[in-house]
């Protein structure tokens, strides 16, 4: 840290060599233009940058999180991708392969980050996509993104209904929205009784996100992507 005396010597030498003439200031504004380089690795991942490599310390911090009405949760970077790996075995059983793009109607909310680092870490293309879209602004992006899975807050279910079966290409629908209790035994791997799947019309299924967590593996290998891979 400067000290006072420092910062002085500083400012009176400066003002003296200005006030003399002989303070002389470089423009290399073109110099650094001309030779500023991205220093872009070839193998490159969001999901490990930004939760897998800080998840080997158990009890590292990532999220304090408060909802609408008040609850307050804490997770650490091992939890989140614990239950990130969870949610990416449970997205490779459904036929979700690499490219493939995955829409997220989710809040703000823990469930949100776990989807994009599972969705990063599989090589897949997360879609968020707002929770406040009606049915049109839905089938637009569904039907141009061609969306395979939809990860979806309860609140967007209705919005999304009347245009189930004129998506095709939408094979799974996970539904969100549960309590603390029931997001803790999902990160414990306890078994949910909640049927799995129901089927829809157009061959789409619905399951839910604290029973495909439940009955997933909590370990994955992530595939490794390029920098200039889709995400």
């Amino acid at each position: 840290m400067l000290t006072n005396k420092l910062i002085n010597t500083l400012t009176t030498t400066l003002t003296n060599k200005i006030g003399a003439g002989t303070l002389q200031v470089q423009d290399q504004y073109d110099s650094l233009y001309n030779n500023f380089r991205w220093h872009v690795p070839a193998v490159f991942n969001i999901g490990h940058e930004c939760c897998t490599k800080w998840s080997h310390d158990p009890g590292r911090v990532a999220l304090y999180f408060e909802s609408d009405d008040g609850r307050t949760e804490k997770f650490t970077f091992h939890e989140l991708q614990q239950s990130a790996n969870r949610l990416s075995n449970a997205l490779t059983a459904m036929g979700v392969q690499r490219g493939d793009r995955v829409a997220i109607l989710l809040p703000q909310s823990a469930e949100t980050i776990i989807a994009h680092v599972a969705i990063y870490q599989m090589g897949a293309v997360a879609m968020p996509m707002s929770i406040l879209f009606g049915p049109d602004a839905l089938e637009y992006r569904f039907l141009d993104s061609e969306a395979v899975v939809a990860l979806v807050d309860d609140a967007a279910l209705a919005n999304l209904a009347p245009i189930r079966d004129r998506c095709p290409l939408l094979a799974h629908v996970v539904t969100v929205g549960q309590s603390a209790s029931a997001r803790e035994r999902a990160r414990e791997g306890a078994r949910e009784p909640i049927g799995q799947r129901s089927a829809q019309p157009g061959g789409t299924h619905t399951s839910r996100w604290n029973t495909l967590l439940a009955q997933s593996a909590n370990e994955f290998t992530a595939v490794q992507t390029r920098a200039e891979d889709p995400a």
